[in-house]
């Protein structure tokens, strides 16, 4: 049944986040509990996950929580449907994923590792998009957020698996945003920078402008409000990034090797 306009930019109060137990997820979780809010949790570590949960309950919102792998699209679906059918989803953060980085300059991602990353950051997205999708087009009304990365706008020899992942995310949600308009259902494509986590310490090389995953969080939240296709931050660093893509490729990846692995002779 398809909703009104006015229920259709409401503040939503039916919610479900993926990767809730860590990093960002864990921080969009607390910047959207609030009195009158159902948060639906996904995670694969129940100890944080619980923990999560109890902060969004201290801040006043009803929480479900379920520790479930986003690589398994049954699981995840079946749950989704469970969830909705209760309290119908008026935003899906799709937020899970996973890192590589290659250590130094003669190390190799082999395809055990580039498959994990594309099943976690693009598959795994998708088993979270796909269910709750089609009930947003019935209902005329929704939003769906998919966390990619600025690392998604250039492939970084640090991390060729993470970029490829991100970039299949981000030209998927380019191409299914129109799309889902036409049927009432928004989505925001986020491109985060450097946010301050367990994922962005393992980082082997500089952080420009890292943010704290709270300030990430509420900045993701008011551009979410505002209905923004897609949020990118920080600024600086998303026009560094789109301007490196326009350069020429030699002279884009001589700007770019500058960073990589500070220390240590390439071959």
């Amino acid at each position: 049944m398809k909703t009104d306009a006015a229920s259709r930019h409401a503040a939503p109060r039916h919610i479900v986040i993926t990767g809730a137990s860590a990093g960002l997820g864990y921080a969009l979780a607390l910047a959207y509990a609030a009195p009158g809010v159902v948060l639906g949790l996904l995670g694969r570590d129940a100890v944080r996950l619980d923990a999560c949960a109890a902060q969004c309950r201290a801040r006043g919102a009803l929480t479900v929580t379920a520790c479930i792998d986003v690589r398994d699209a049954l699981a995840v679906q079946n749950w989704l449907w469970h969830f909705d059918d209760a309290h119908p989803v008026d935003l899906l953060l799709a937020n899970a994923g996973v890192a590589h980085t290659l250590a130094a300059p003669g190390d190799w991602e082999d395809l055990a590792c580039i498959e994990t990353l594309l099943r976690v950051n693009f598959a795994g997205a998708l088993h979270a998009v796909l269910p709750l999708a089609g009930r947003m087009r019935l209902r005329g009304a929704g939003q769906i957020a998919l966390v990619s990365s600025l690392a998604a706008l250039r492939g970084m020899a640090l991390s060729p698996a993470y970029c490829a992942s991100k970039a299949a995310l981000s030209v998927w949600a380019e191409a299914m945003r129109p799309l889902l308009a036409c049927e009432g259902v928004r989505l925001t494509l986020i491109l985060p920078g450097f946010v301050q986590t367990a994922m962005s310490e393992r980082f082997p090389a500089s952080k420009p402008w890292l943010w704290p995953a709270d300030k990430a969080a509420q900045h993701i939240r008011r551009k979410l409000a505002a209905g923004c296709a897609e949020i990118a931050f920080p600024w600086p660093l998303a026009w560094g990034m789109r301007l490196l893509a326009l350069l020429p490729v030699t002279l884009a990846d001589a700007l770019l090797a500058r960073s990589y692995w500070p220390g240590q002779k390439r071959r």
